[in-house]
């Protein structure tokens, strides 16, 4: 005969199954919230992904119109003004673009807000042309770095005064050569013996201009800073590769070179079709003339009568000329590298230049009333008021203001055709707009959602 079993047998059997079906469960649910969490990252890393497509194909539209600008408003050395194009906030399907501009030459602007724009890289200091005496006025320059770079770009082995080659750099651990060749970008500066990351850069770490909090913080963050609440741009915001323009007219013809012997006839010539014979026997071609400046200091023409002619004229032989520094965009720290200008007479010429129209600057006739004759002189060989080269670096973010990205290029427009001859990623230097401009763009995405 079987006995029942007793009830605290049955008690106990469905609390085991009470406590299974419990674990169970919470084993799904525990399941179901992982699965759910990576998916919820796999959503917002898909986003991300098309964000960042969204930018990228923001970055190709803004070199196509960039290149448009240049074809359409930089006709023969002309540089665009910007009221004439969109160089901010520019709308691209759900991206934006920013044609991050040229800080160093504006006039009472706030450290903390980007100047926008495309920038001209005649108004700075060629690398491959600029003598050691000018390249030791550089901010943050020292004398032993300008003769390196001197060396570096040179074509013999023999070290200049205080410079270095081969020998010195095969001293450094991973050995290296000098290249003794000309340098192909400014970034190549990092390679020349005794380059630094604080004299390149200088407080400005990411390169856009303005004073970001780390750049503010002294030791706390890199860059190392002063925190004194002033930026203070190192080597590279003021040096260029890219300055040239070709020595023919815009037609494509010779220029008139105005420091040949027997340019006197030519001279003449030009003047009476433009300004008639009774006008064109008052202006004086009596020389030698070492520039166009030069020339027309001592010529008495107006400023207007010179406009008309500046493009005729030329003071070299050379069928490509590098290295002219534009008069009309070039910062005040540019400026002061210049023999005859100096760090005494740069302050007075940007104030000169900044109570002229954009008419005005189209020439570089308004030098003559800034500066005195031996300035002119000294200066004149070195100056321009044409540009060919524009430099557009962009920044852009795609839906909902992510996937940032930033590239810059430089435009040449030599040739009839403008075309893009560099291109650099500069997405790993991070956020390029300042805080104020973040702080918008977060308010802006808030009021969408």
């Amino acid at each position: 005969m079987k006995l029942a079993p007793s009830k605290s047998i049955f008690g106990t059997k469905r609390a085991s199954i009470f406590v299974l079906v419990l674990w169970i469960s919470f084993g799904l649910v525990v399941l179901s919230l992982y699965f759910a969490n990576s998916m919820s990252f796999e959503l917002k890393s898909a986003d991300n992904r098309v964000a960042s497509t969204e930018a990228n194909m923001a970055i190709n539209g803004a070199a196509r119109y960039a290149s448009y600008i240049v074809s359409t408003l930089a006709t023969n050395g002309v540089i665009p003004d910007r009221q004439y194009y969109r160089s901010e906030w520019v709308p691209v399907g759900e991206a934006n673009f920013w044609f991050l501009g040229e800080p160093y030459i504006e006039q009472q602007r706030s450290e903390y807000i980007p100047a926008f724009g495309l920038v001209d890289e005649a108004s700075k200091l060629n690398l491959n042309t600029a003598a050691i005496e000018m390249l030791q006025m550089l901010p943050g320059m020292t004398v032993e770095f300008a003769a390196a770079i001197f060396d570096w770009r040179d074509t013999n082995a023999e070290a200049s005064e205080n410079g270095a080659e081969n020998e010195m750099y095969q001293r450094l651990s991973p050995a290296r050569s000098c290249k003794n060749a000309p340098f192909e970008s400014v970034d190549e500066l990092r390679l020349v013996y005794g380059a630094t990351i604080e004299m390149l850069d200088g407080e400005d770490s990411n390169r856009n201009g303005i004073l970001d909090p780390n750049e503010n913080d002294g030791d706390l963050s890199l860059p190392l800073d002063n925190a004194d609440g002033r930026l203070q741009p190192g080597i590279i915001s003021y040096v260029t590769v890219h300055s040239r323009q070709l020595n023919t007219k815009a037609d494509g013809s010779q220029r008139i070179n105005v420091t040949a012997n027997n340019s006197r006839t030519q001279l003449q010539q030009l003047f009476e079709e433009r300004f008639g014979a009774e006008r064109a026997g008052q202006i004086s071609t009596t020389g030698p003339f070492t520039s166009v400046l030069q020339f027309y200091a001592r010529s008495g023409m107006t400023a207007d009568e010179f406009a008309q002619i500046e493009d005729e004229l030329t003071a070299s032989t050379q069928s490509v000329v590098q290295g002219l520094i534009n008069v009309n965009t070039a910062s005040e720290a540019v400026l002061a590298c210049i023999p005859g200008i100096g760090e005494d007479k740069a302050p007075t010429l940007v104030a000169e230049r900044n109570g002229l129209s954009t008419s005005q600057l189209s020439s570089i006739a308004w030098v003559k009333d800034a500066l005195d004759t031996q300035s002119i002189n000294q200066a004149g060989p070195f100056l321009t008021g044409r540009t060919y080269q524009l430099a557009a670096d962009v920044v852009a973010v795609g839906r909902f203001n992510r996937g940032f990205r930033r590239t810059r290029f430089v435009i040449d427009a030599t040739q009839s055709t403008p075309r893009i001859i560099f291109r650099q990623d500069l997405s790993h230097l991070g956020w390029a707009l300042g805080q104020e401009l973040r702080n918008n763009l977060q308010q802006e995405l808030e009021s969408r959602l």
